[in-house]
């Protein structure tokens, strides 16, 4: 039962920091080396898709915008550039042609870089076709800098504060009411037992009243 409760807890833990992982935002340090559209058909990956532009018909194939870059490594990150809408997840974002264009004015070279911090969301996955969205993009001084994600200090502090305020409300809830109730019932089921042990050996001993009369 133990091995059962901690495997449950796991898997909680895990389905929440994925979760968290996919939703709260993430700044990448990269150089814009291009921007384009691109005709996509969405299919089982929908999920990892947002919406069309507000305003558009809700469809399966659509124009989607894009935003490819290259990280101080040299890896290539290419980010979709999707509103959200009033959608989840909640960023509000309705401005997808105006950061496209910001986007396409910071393109630059290897030989005279711009490095721009990109806000996204989501998950790159090259098996599953699956982009992350990018919300914001700024220009930075460098590939070095320093960014400290002070939004999602805020947001998991709040989540363990709340996990915690949940936590103690059950302990206080289970030592008030459920606690009593299991103790009420253990004494019941001892009380019971009590009478069933002295019923048993009444029963026995009119037995060996008997058995003593057969002897005589």
């Amino acid at each position: 039962m133990r091995y059962v409760k901690w495997t449950l807890l796991a898997l909680v833990a895990l389905m929440l920091f994925a979760f968290l992982h996919y939703t709260l935002p993430q700044r990448d340090i990269v150089r814009v080396v291009n921007t384009e559209v691109r005709r996509v058909d969405i299919g089982e990956n929908s999920w990892f898709w947002a919406q069309t532009d507000v305003g558009n018909a809700q469809a399966t194939n659509r124009d989607v915008r894009f935003i490819e870059t290259i990280k101080p490594n040299g890896r290539p990150v290419v980010y979709r550039n999707e509103d959200t809408g009033w959608g989840w997840p909640p960023y509000f974002k309705l401005d997808s042609s105006n950061l496209q264009a910001e986007a396409s004015d910071m393109i630059s070279t290897r030989d005279n870089p711009r490095w721009v911090a990109v806000r996204h969301y989501g998950w790159r996955n090259e098996f599953f076709s699956i982009f992350p969205n990018a919300v914001g993009v700024r220009e930075v001084a460098g590939p070095d800098v320093r960014l400290i994600p002070w939004l999602n200090i805020v947001i998991i502090g709040t989540v363990i504060l709340l996990l915690l305020i949940a936590r103690a409300m059950w302990r206080q809830f289970r030592e008030r009411t459920i606690d009593p109730l299991v103790e009420d019932g253990r004494d019941r089921w001892d009380q019971v037992d009590a009478y069933t042990d002295e019923k048993r050996g009444r029963f026995q001993r009119w037995l060996d009243s008997w058995k003593r009369k057969d002897r005589r």
